[in-house]
């Protein structure tokens, strides 16, 4: 088969890192996919991504950056300076991850949970972000970002999913204030994260020839997580109100140059359980697997509610890394929904399955 021949094919390609000083290190990724879903005949196997990674450390000076190639886009997913003043505070100034709900990411799925959609999870923005990590479990972020990561609402071309300006939607981020507070505490056998976040956000209208009328908006979002890890096993659970003054009750967002709408207030749910179990199947050392659910609570004109289950698994064999995903949504926009938490169109259950093969290096 075709598709058994390419994974042949991939493997056989390893790819080292290449040591450049004791202060710099480079790195990165190849990736390929298949995807088949229930809505459409268009399965494929086929290349997903070229990334490169910098890291640098020297004293109290830190940057990183990383740079993407996908078939139909290259983006940035971050890029930043630091710099360590103590041992518990860092500050870093570039596109850098906006700290909000459960970090790193509030799921365990290869394309994340429904809060990766809405702007909520893995999230890269333009400004200035400083954590300090006490010595009683205690961790602190605040962080203003000014912009996007390109400044720019009209580009649908990115990574992180940002308020998209489109004629029917005309506007873009314009100043964003976060605020994070967590706890780390060990119970028994058992550690745990509670935690919750603000977040202020600016949005500037856009006018253009085409554009509908409106003014400068502005809205809010807050959030409270708990994570437990216990043995194998991990136990995430996430609540988010967010309500952002667009009309209509809805928004515009983009990512991977597709936009889309959302509905600009809603309440947001996500309940996460995996378990890694380590294991000798040939090359292959630890399975995690997972289910990764999300339910986004939408109530008003031409709004519905949206849900999002992903049930996977992920396989590690080296630097290979296998995830196998099935991604079921309701009304949900990653599965054939007109958006998401909106009433319009065909929005009942869809489903999608993703095989995504990685050379992390």
């Amino acid at each position: 088969m075709r598709w058994l021949a390419l994974v042949s094919l991939f493997a056989s390609g390893y790819v080292s890192a290449v040591p450049v000083t004791d202060e710099l290190d480079i790195g990165g990724a190849v990736r390929l996919n298949y995807g088949w879903k229930d809505y459409d005949d268009n399965a494929k196997f086929e290349f997903e991504l070229f990334r490169i990674d910098v890291n640098y450390k020297k004293d109290k000076l830190l940057a990183s950056a990383q740079y993407r190639w996908y078939q139909d886009q290259e983006v940035v997913h971050h890029a930043w300076a630091g710099y360590q003043f103590t041992d518990k505070d860092v500050v870093k100034l570039g596109i850098t991850l906006v700290p909000f709900g459960l970090l790193p990411t509030a799921s365990h799925s290869f394309w994340f949970g429904g809060t990766y959609y809405l702007g909520f999870e893995d999230d890269y923005d333009a400004g200035i972000h400083w954590q300090h990590d006490a010595d009683d479990g205690w961790r602190y972020d605040l962080a203003y970002f000014a912009n996007d990561e390109y400044g720019d609402g009209s580009r649908v071309k990115r990574y992180s999913f940002d308020v998209a300006t489109t004629p029917a939607r005309p506007y873009e981020e314009a100043g964003q204030l976060n605020a994070r507070v967590e706890k780390q505490l060990s119970v028994g056998d058992a550690a745990h994260k509670l935690g919750a976040s603000f977040q202020w956000s600016e949005f500037d209208y856009v006018p253009s020839e085409n554009a509908v009328a409106g003014e400068d908006t502005d809205g809010y979002a807050a959030a409270v997580h708990w994570q437990m890890d216990w043995r194998k096993w991990q136990t995430q659970l996430q609540y988010i109100h967010y309500d952002y003054d667009f009309p209509d009750d809805r928004m515009a967002m983009s990512a991977f140059a597709y936009p889309f709408e959302i509905a600009s207030k809603a309440d947001v749910y996500s309940a996460n359980l995996a378990h890694s179990m380590d294991v000798s199947w040939g090359p292959i050392s630890n399975v995690n697997c997972y289910n990764d659910f999300t339910y986004t609570a939408a109530s008003g004109a031409g709004l519905d509610n949206s849900i999002q289950n992903v049930t996977g698994c992920m396989l590690t064999a080296g630097k290979f890394y296998t995830y196998v995903d099935w991604i079921a949504g309701k009304n949900m926009w990653f599965a054939n929904g007109p958006g998401i938490g909106i009433a319009e169109g065909e929005n009942g259950w869809h489903s999608r399955l993703n095989i995504n093969i990685g050379l992390y290096f």
